[in-house]
């Protein structure tokens, strides 16, 4: 198989510049919250691709499942010849998806699919054609997704004109100035400035950032959203699509808020590492287009559906929403003590297991990239693989799968604040 320098230099000559890539580590097996390279070389696993394999690489109820799906079949395409599982998964999603009313789903592929369906749904049940996000959300790399990210580089840049009719609002974000009072202020002078508000077919956020730096939502905030989109007719639209499924404490985080949103898209979590996105809403709503309108060739593939349903049943079993907040605050616990420390940490936060810290400039107060990226690299030297994010690329996630065993936990820990330590050290010494 070679080497991971080898493979890099093959894979410089054959695969588009454009696909970016977090390390040169190459995978050849992977299991719970481990990784083991070409090289043999072991890795703890704190990014669970993107939030992808909440329940661990290589559940053995996921991969029975799906084991179990390929005797049968592994393609008929949905709208062709259905099957079952995809309609029981539906019935299973509307139940645990918040909001106290009828709710109906679709199946696509990919998070990004899932944003563009949920505009699609939006606007045929509307009648409306503008949509607002907001600064640091992502939603995806089509060019829908593009125009509601509020991230440039390197998600638009370059690539043209974006689709109209899409307007952004400052997300809340109280560490970088922005309160919930302003952010709400924007939205109003938004619908005075840019768009009549009865041109809005919605409103959609992550209830926690994602790529954007890992904020929650304030209290309170998508109350108010909830209650300028009924005051005006417009659908709220929650972006599930890196905190769902036990990540951050609940099956869905729009339920530490108490707000039902009117669709909910979802993908990662849903089906432990196998491809399948999916929008649930209020059943008129999601109803509103007509036959024909949604759907795609491998949207639902029966694989997907079959580890979707043991991911679920892992969940519950394992009792995973409550693990993950136990894990959380062992984390933020240890990153505490180390923040007495290392002055450059300004902020450790995130519900349930979707946490981060974010890094700054001691001298100049300014976000520092320089800082998380160094923690990165050591901790990767010392085989923790770790993620980096937000606006000013400053911010270090962490993913790990809600499975890590107790004593690979501790392991990461030890690691991740030696890296800490260390780069703070050699910083130090520098300035």
């Amino acid at each position: 198989m070679g080497t991971n320098a080898a493979i890099q230099t093959r894979k410089t000559d054959a695969i588009a510049r454009g696909v970016g890539m977090m390390t040169q580590v190459y995978a050849e097996r992977a299991e719970n919250s481990e990784i083991w390279d070409v090289e043999g070389n072991r890795f703890i696993d704190f990014a669970a691709g993107i939030a992808v394999v909440n329940t661990g690489h290589r559940h053995p109820k996921v991969i029975e499942a799906v084991k179990n799906q390929l005797d049968r079949f592994t393609h008929t395409c949905h709208q062709v010849v259905p099957y079952e599982n995809y309609v029981s998964l539906a019935e299973r999603l509307n139940h645990l998806v918040p909001g106290d009313f009828d709710k109906k789903t679709v199946f696509v592929t990919t998070g990004a699919e899932a944003v563009e369906n949920a505009i699609k749904i939006a606007r045929v049940a509307t009648g409306r054609p503008a949509m607002i996000s907001f600064s640091g959300g992502f939603h995806g790399r089509t060019f829908m997704g593009m125009a509601l990210t509020g991230k440039v580089f390197p998600y638009k840049a370059g690539f043209g004109a974006m689709p109209g009719d899409v307007y952004h609002a400052p997300f809340p974000t109280e560490l970088h100035g922005v309160s919930t009072g302003q952010s709400l202020a924007a939205l109003d002078t938004l619908f005075k400035a840019d768009v009549d508000p009865g041109r809005v077919a919605a409103i959609i956020v992550e209830p926690v950032q994602g790529e954007g730096g890992f904020y929650e939502v304030p209290k309170g905030f998508l109350a108010s959203l909830r209650e300028i989109c009924d005051k005006h007719g417009m659908l709220l639209i929650a972006d599930e699509i890196q905190t769902g499924f036990a990540r951050t404490g609940k099956m869905f985080a729009m339920e530490h808020h108490g707000v039902a949103p009117d669709l909910t898209t979802m993908a990662k979590g849903l089906a432990g590492g196998f491809p399948l996105a999916a929008v649930t809403g209020r059943a008129e709503i999601m109803d509103a287009a007509n036959p024909g309108g949604l759907g795609g060739t491998y949207g639902g593939n029966p694989i997907g559906i079959a580890a979707a349903h043991a991911v679920l049943d892992v969940i519950a079993e394992e009792d995973l929403c409550d693990r993950a907040t136990q894990l959380g605050q062992r984390l933020k616990q240890r990153l505490q003590g180390i923040r007495e420390d290392v002055p450059e940490i300004v902020d450790i936060r995130g519900p349930g297991f979707m946490n981060a810290i974010e890094f700054n400039d001691v001298t100049s107060g300014k976000p520092s990239p320089d800082f998380a990226n160094a923690v990165k690299a050591k901790a990767l030297d010392k085989g923790l693989i770790l993620l980096t994010c937000g606006v000013y690329a400053n911010v270090i996630r962490f993913l790990s799968p809600v499975t890590i065993q107790d004593g690979v936990f501790q392991e990461a820990l030890d690691i991740l604040e030696a890296s800490i330590r260390e780069v703070h050290s050699e910083i130090g010494a520098k300035s």
